[in-house]
């Protein structure tokens, strides 16, 4: 962090303020730069509409006082020492794949194994799922000390990167075709998973698949959409298979959050910074359909398909999923009533992204075909989110409540 000496404190202003009400909030303020390090391979990247947007939010909402020093591809600090980075100040606000390591934020580990209470429906149910486990991580207390307990304040304290699908060098996905693959796996839920079905599962970070998707180290890899369509995977896995009737699990992977020095930013800052996340959660969702569209697109180019996965080998993947839950309810990382939890937050925010006019103009398989990438504003479901979730969470909430 550079530019300022500023130790917290200062004025603050309402969410939702008018841009003359903010000015005046930060008139008396010295200019800040912080450095970035958005979840996107290069600001060209399929998956960089999170990063821009959240940047852009930021920047023109300060009227120019926050500079954002953007490095894309986790070039000052990969996963393993992000949050080393974070505390140590070598970056200030990053996304995080926390998915890779349980034992840090076993929140993230748990929370990954209840995405599937929602619609496999290509578009909405990516808006659905996004929302319904932004406000359940908003929610929990757990959650958001685990993460504070890694010395990091929470932005977006839970992010999808869309649903699994697996995908494949080679077509097939009945039982007998699963026996003996080797699949690449990215969290544990998919280890259980992967075994259920007789393939074998190999843990490697995505950066690592296509490599051996292409020299057939591993047959098949569980996949979403944002780093399918980044890494261009399915050219080499062109043959995709989802479920029909729900999600798979393992959807909600990663965070955004600033670091050590972010308290000791004057609080208007602290606020626009915290305010952005309606605009991060519009590129998330964007992000997520733009490299779905891609993915498809791959595919059909390498000769691939999207189908739905074999009926018998869904139910034994259902199956398992379940009893995940039921392993985490008896472990206590779960309370009892997480079914009803999830199923009420499902049926919430399907009638909120009903309402907001979201549609679904067909099925995945043609997604390339009936979706436009960038073509849809998310933004009215961000701020929904926001105001339903995380506003009791924004920086100077506790002083307001007091007034």
């Amino acid at each position: 962090m550079s530019g300022t000496e500023a130790q917290g404190g200062g004025d603050g202003f309402a969410y939702g303020s008018t841009q003359e009400d903010v000015d005046a909030a930060l008139a008396d303020l010295e200019p800040v730069t912080l450095t970035y390090q958005p979840g996107g391979s290069s600001a060209e990247s399929v998956t960089a509409a999170n990063g821009l947007a959240f940047r852009e939010y930021v920047e023109e909402r300060s009227g120019g006082k926050i500079t954002l020093e953007t490095t894309w591809g986790q070039a000052i600090a990969p996963y393993g020492e992000l949050v080393d980075a974070l505390n140590d100040g070598r970056v200030d606000i990053a996304y995080h794949a926390a998915i890779y390591f349980p034992d840090e934020f076993p929140t993230v580990d748990a929370f990954s194994k209840i995405t599937q209470y929602s619609t496999p429906a290509p578009l909405t149910g990516e808006a659905i799922s996004a929302a319904m486990m932004s406000e359940l991580a908003w929610n929990s207390d757990e959650h958001l000390q685990t993460i504070e307990d890694q010395g990091l304040v929470p932005l977006s304290p839970l992010m999808s990167s869309g649903d699994y699908w697996t995908a494949c060098g080679k077509p097939g996905t009945t039982a007998e075709d699963w026996k003996g693959r080797q699949i690449r796996i990215a969290g544990t839920a998919h280890t259980e998973l992967a075994n259920a079905i007789g393939a074998s599962p190999v843990s490697m970070e995505y950066g690592e698949t296509y490599e051996a998707l292409q020299r057939n180290t591993v047959d098949c890899t569980f996949v979403q959409p944002q780093v399918a369509g980044a890494t261009g995977l399915l050219e080499v896995a062109p043959h995709v298979a989802h479920f029909s009737e729900q999600r798979m699990t393992g959807g909600a992977t990663a965070m955004h959050v600033a670091g050590s020095g972010f308290q000791d930013l004057p609080l208007a800052y602290q606020q626009i910074i915290f305010d952005a996340e309606a605009e991060h959660m519009h590129g998330i969702i964007q992000a997520t359909l733009d490299a779905g569209h891609k993915a498809v697109a791959d595919s059909s180019a390498a000769g691939g398909e999207f189908s739905t996965m074999d009926e018998e080998v869904e139910e034994m993947l259902v199956a398992k999923q379940e009893e995940l839950v039921d392993d985490l309810i008896a472990d206590g990382r779960l309370p009892e009533d997480i079914r009803d939890t999830m199923t009420e937050l499902a049926d919430k925010w399907t009638a909120i992204v009903e309402e907001l006019g979201y549609t679904d103009d067909g099925e995945l398989a043609e997604f390339d075909e009936w979706y436009e990438p960038g073509s849809i504003d998310f933004r009215p479901l961000g701020e929904r989110v926001f105001t339903e979730a995380a506003e009791a969470h924004r920086p100077g909430a506790a002083s307001e409540d007091d007034q």
